[in-house]
């Protein structure tokens, strides 16, 4: 129970972290069929058991990639090669199923002009928690909103999160503030809906202001993909595709000219084994 608790605390967190449950086991092996354990996004085993030494790393290394992906997967530990192994193998294999639990992408708003409105609707369409901060937003005029913050640009009702994708509208007002308090944090995306030259007036703006440029290169501005977008409803847009492009890892050129990523053969198949050879890996 103490196990379901800490999963449980960690998704009312919203952190994302993944589940590592051994299914099968084959000759000697520390562990058994229904150990688990609980990886956090940083690849450290909160909680649990799936052997020691080799085979932990491994799932952990495998841990942050099902998080990073947002993908199962399911993998098959050799901890029978003396060679490519740590000198001291266990002998046996073992299959072990990872799941990512990752935290609702939550969409932010800093607005509430057409481009905003519709940006919110779109967000719903793509699974977004909404949350829109402007005084001048109601409920009327974002009907799919989750969170709706109509105090005069409280910046502490609206936290941010690694999770969160953070979008001003604004029409210039108070929108190099935004920029401070969301480049403050871990935002996954950070946008300012501009013309190129009020773009770069509130970029330069802020470096003066001390803002290194290093962390003024994390904003999108103008926000949004080239789509040679004219009206509110293509604007907003070419912003979400541009959203889903960063969070997916696309690279936003056309499809036909798209070249294939490289891939595990498990990409499009969660069920299918990848074989690791049960090696010391520090980078988890």
């Amino acid at each position: 129970m103490d196990f379901f608790a800490k999963a449980a605390e960690l998704s009312s967190g919203r952190q994302s972290f993944a589940v590592a449950t051994i299914v099968r086991t084959q000759g000697s092996s520390s562990a058994k069929p229904g150990s688990k354990a609980l990886i956090d996004a940083q690849g450290k085993i909160l909680m649990g058991w799936v052997g020691g030494g080799c085979a932990e790393s491994a799932v952990r290394s495998e841990a942050l990639r099902c998080i990073r992906t947002e993908k199962p997967i399911l993998i098959t530990l050799n901890m029978q090669d003396e060679v490519l192994g740590v000198g001291m193998p266990c002998g046996g294999m073992m299959d072990v199923y990872i799941e990512p639990v990752v935290p609702q992408p939550e969409l932010l708003i800093a607005g509430h002009g057409r481009i905003a409105q519709v940006l919110a609707n779109l967000g719903k369409l793509m699974n977004f928690s909404i949350t829109v901060n402007d005084p001048s937003a109601d409920h009327e005029s974002f009907p799919e909103v989750d969170r709706l913050v109509q105090q005069d640009f409280n910046l502490t009702e609206t936290p941010i999160s690694a999770s969160t994708y953070v979008v001003i509208a604004t029409l210039h007002k108070n929108d190099h503030l935004w920029l401070q308090r969301a480049l403050q944090s871990h935002a996954a995306y950070i946008a300012l809906i501009a013309s190129s030259h009020r773009a770069k007036l509130v970029l330069d703006y802020l470096q003066m202001e001390g803002i290194p440029k290093e962390q003024l290169e994390r904003v999108w501005a103008p926000a949004g993909l080239d789509l040679g977008a004219a009206t509110p409803e293509e604007i907003a847009l070419s912003v979400m595709s541009q959203i889903v492009s960063v969070r997916r890892g696309g690279s936003g050129k056309p499809m036909k000219d798209a070249k294939l990523k490289d891939q595990p053969a498990t990409a499009n198949d969660p069920s299918a084994p990848v074989i690791r050879q049960c090696a010391t890996d520090d980078s988890a």
